[in-house]
């Protein structure tokens, strides 16, 4: 079981997975926040049946399961719907998180929580040991999402400005890699980091 947890966060397109592979290729284990976003309103679950009670069944796709395209349109749209959205996902998230990170093999693991800023920062995750922010310029944040997923400027724009701030996410970090640079310059970072995690707990 894993005594030191580490949190990972950073905006948009900063590079949070590639930093999380390079620790898991060092045998890390890592809990990913998006992934139990998923399963907090996978069919059949509580999380998903508080969703379509809150927002209507045209959120569903054919198939049952939430469209989260449209989902996404209308959080983007309504900051309303963004918070009621969080408040049924988040508790869940959170949960699901620590009691992976709690059951770890390792010295150490990674929670990777993508809204960490958002979410409420320490205060609502009071057993991250340390928090490692990715941070990069918004440039380059808005340069990667239009390479990355194909869409528009403006979509990009407001994609960034729906997350925290790059000065509220640093003002949580205990220790920040700087991605603004090839991937290949992760390598070193994580490295040093690795180390050094391994010798906190």
């Amino acid at each position: 079981m894993s005594d030191f947890i580490v949190g990972l966060t950073g905006g948009v397109a900063s590079g949070k997975s590639a930093v999380a592979q390079r620790f898991e290729a060092r045998g890390v284990f890592v809990a990913d926040a998006d992934v139990a976003a998923r399963e907090a309103v996978a069919v059949g679950s509580e999380g998903l049946a508080e969703v379509v009670a809150a927002f209507g069944a045209a959120v569903l796709a054919a198939d049952g399961a939430l469209d989260r395209a449209k989902m996404r349109r209308r959080i983007f749209d309504d900051d309303d719907a963004r918070v009621q959205l969080e408040a049924i996902i988040h508790p869940r998230v959170r949960a699901t998180l620590r009691a992976a990170c709690d059951a770890a093999p390792g010295a150490y693991a990674i929670a990777a929580i993508p809204l960490l800023a958002e979410g409420g920062g320490r205060s609502a995750y009071p057993w991250l040991d340390r928090i490692l922010v990715v941070d990069v310029p918004v440039a380059v944040q808005h340069a990667r999402l239009l390479q990355r997923d194909g869409i528009d400027a403006a979509l990009a724009d407001r994609m960034i400005a729906a997350q925290a701030t790059r000065r509220q996410r640093l003002a949580i970090g205990d220790d920040v890699i700087v991605n603004d640079g090839p991937l290949a310059a992760l390598d070193g970072h994580v490295e040093a980091l690795d180390r050094r995690y391994r010798t906190l707990p």
